[in-house]
């Protein structure tokens, strides 16, 4: 249950956000097999990189039409070495997190103008296992594969829990896909490992993301699988990490991402968190 294809089914403007051109027209063209009436867009977006998320928003903004549901679900687990992305960002920090808040925030005017907006952050339930360290955000002074795979994932439930505190009329939700067969594993022989023998197929892994999509009342939550420990299953409103619930730090990390990227989100009435 591709979430694209579930939308694009039920009617909506479907635009697919992709790296790689040739991929995306494959999509766009299973999408138009399966629903012959579907209206889907492929546009280049490379969330590693500052230029192409201002390129990307700039064609989103020349239309003039509000932005209802932006999901936020690039992503990159795990490289066996630290790797810096064109703008001289740790490769998982600035693709899984920085990325997505310039994105959000460069769309914030179309996602403003929406009455029904909707942001869904795709964390993961590794962000369980994460700490987000302001003083080695970019992984300078020690780096892990996974560890800074999992600082980076908790960073999207901070960024979701500090979206849904200063804009309160947009909804704003995290989700996650459990133990997932995707391409994301292939750095990781461990993760690839668990998967296989764990885990549940792509499809299922999205019912989280379109749950999240689509659901009332689901507002500063984290939705995931309900079965084996979060990792298979049908979604549900899963248990955020401790971590994820520090105010002050969210609010840290919002100021610091800001000043990395560049880019500052502008709502009107904003309600700041603080450290307390």
């Amino acid at each position: 249950m591709d979430p694209a294809l579930e939308l694009a089914h039920a009617g909506a403007d479907v635009t697919i956000a992709v790296r790689d051109p040739k991929r995306g027209a494959e999509a766009q063209a299973t999408l138009a097999g399966v629903v012959p009436a579907a209206r889907v867009a492929v546009a280049a977006l490379d969330l590693a990189s500052l230029a192409s998320v201002a390129a990307f928003a700039e064609r989103a903004l020349a239309d003039a039409r509000p932005i209802d549901l932006l999901v936020n679900n690039a992503g990159v687990m795990a490289l066996p070495k630290r790797v810096e992305t064109s703008d001289g960002f740790e490769r998982q920090l600035g693709t899984n997190h920085l990325g997505h808040f310039a994105l959000t925030a460069q769309l914030w005017p179309r996602i403003a103008a929406s009455a029904h907006a909707r942001v869904v952050t795709v964390s993961s339930s590794v962000a369980y296992f994460g700490k987000v360290e302001l003083d080695n955000l970019q992984s300078e002074r020690h780096y892990g594969p996974m560890r800074t795979y999992a600082q980076s994932k908790l960073a999207n439930l901070y960024f979701m829990l500090e979206l849904h505190r200063r804009a309160p009329g947009v909804v704003s939700v995290a989700a996650h896909p459990g133990a997932s067969a995707t391409n994301l594993q292939r750095e990781s022989n461990l993760s690839s490992w668990f998967v296989r023998t764990l885990g549940q197929s792509a499809e299922q892994g999205a019912w989280p993301s379109l749950y999240a999509a689509v659901a009332d009342g689901v507002g500063g939550t984290f939705i995931g699988p309900r079965d084996r420990f979060g990792m298979v299953g049908p979604p549900k409103q899963a248990k955020l990490p401790k971590r994820a619930l520090d105010p002050g730090l969210a609010a840290e990390l919002w100021t610091r991402s800001e000043e990395l990227t560049g880019v500052r989100f502008e709502i009107p009435g904003a309600a700041v968190s603080r450290a307390g």
